[in-house]
């Protein structure tokens, strides 16, 4: 015997809609027995109710509506700015701007270019950042100063090497590039308040020749004649008489400048040889640290440990044809005019 229609198709779960159907059923016989079209059609609504909300629930419906209009607000108050930064009105630096001090070119209103301008600046004007290393090879500390000098040579930490070098860019900027700093120097580094001041460059050399110095000394006289002349402050023109503002100079730096007039010119050397130990390659202090002696420290540990169990004299250090601020220093160190000095391509 063939199976029903109904025996296809599953019968529900629950009861409740088993009833309904039946209803339904029911309902559309009678309907079909009366035979009444006028009548419109019944359209069962068949629903179940959502269970009562729990407190958890309500609280993620509530995080899920506010942030859907705290999304709106921000999508809604964002609103664009047409500020104009910079005015092109033909000046030369309108796009980069050298700086007169650390020599470096910045976009000005960049804000990256401005960050990467502001901290080369503080290393070049303060020093590179220095944290500290375990094995350090102090030489001597300054107590009145809070700085020491270490010495790093070619066999020390890779750490310590790659230091020297980023230490050897910043002197090559006023010093030129290429021939500061190579494997068999020893390089002495001044440290204070956490940062590289000053950095000094020695070699081994076998000779050198003894400058000599100027015959004219004209920049030795400290006072003029004119300058100690007094004029009168007041100014008179017949029954008129005006005041004379006097504007004082400092005399030590005018016999600073007469100083370093004086050792301006081409270097003139001894023909004769005399024998020496310790070069001194190149030397650099930070802007903000000169005028504080920390070459002079650096000269110093360098004098007494250069050589193993002899400590140098100030005069047998040679210098490599100094710069005018180089002869400042050697004459002042040395006090001599005629100091020591050699050539790098002869070492």
């Amino acid at each position: 015997m063939q199976s029903k229609i109904n025996s296809f198709f599953k019968p529900n779960s629950s009861p409740a809609l088993q009833n309904q159907a039946t209803d339904l059923f029911d309902s559309r016989s009678d309907e079909e027995e009366g035979e009444d079209f006028t009548r419109e059609p019944e359209v069962p609504i068949i629903y179940t109710r959502r269970p009562p909300k729990t407190e958890s629930m309500e609280n993620d419906d509530d995080g899920i509506e506010e942030k859907k209009i705290m999304n709106c607000k921000r999508v809604l108050n964002k609103k664009r700015k047409y500020a104009q930064f910079h005015l092109d009105l033909g000046q030369s630096d309108f796009m980069f701007r050298n700086c007169k001090i650390c020599g470096m070119k910045f976009v000005p209103g960049d804000e990256d270019d401005e960050r990467l301008h502001k901290e080369f600046h503080k290393s070049y004007t303060h020093g590179i950042g220095f944290k500290g290393w375990r094995n350090e090879r102090v030489i001597d500390t300054h107590s009145s100063q809070n700085g020491r000098v270490i010495l790093v040579q070619n066999d020390d930490l890779p750490a310590h090497i790659k230091k020297v070098e980023e230490v050897i860019k910043m002197m090559e900027m006023e010093l030129g590039d290429g021939w500061i700093f190579h494997k068999d120097c020893k390089v002495y580094l001044y440290i204070s308040s956490h940062r590289v001041a000053g950095c000094l460059v020695a070699e081994p050399i076998k000779k050198a020749y003894r400058l000599i110095s100027n015959s004219d000394e004209k920049a030795d006289v400290s006072m003029t004649k004119k300058e100690g002349k007094l004029t009168s402050p007041t100014l008179r023109f017949g029954s008129i008489s005006f005041q004379r503002e006097i504007s004082r100079k400092n005399p030590s730096t005018k016999n600073e400048r007469e100083s370093e007039n004086a050792l301006l010119g081409a270097i003139i050397c001894e023909k004769d040889a005399v024998p020496a130990v310790c070069g001194i390659r190149a030397i650099w202090v930070t802007p903000s640290n000169r005028r504080k002696h920390v070459a002079t420290h650096l000269l110093e540990a360098t004098r007494k440990s250069f050589c193993s169990g002899l400590i140098l004299e100030n005069g047998q250090l040679a210098f490599s044809q100094p710069t005018n601020a180089g002869k400042l220093l050697a004459t002042s160190y040395a006090n001599t005019k005629s100091f020591l000095i050699y050539t790098t391509n002869s070492v």
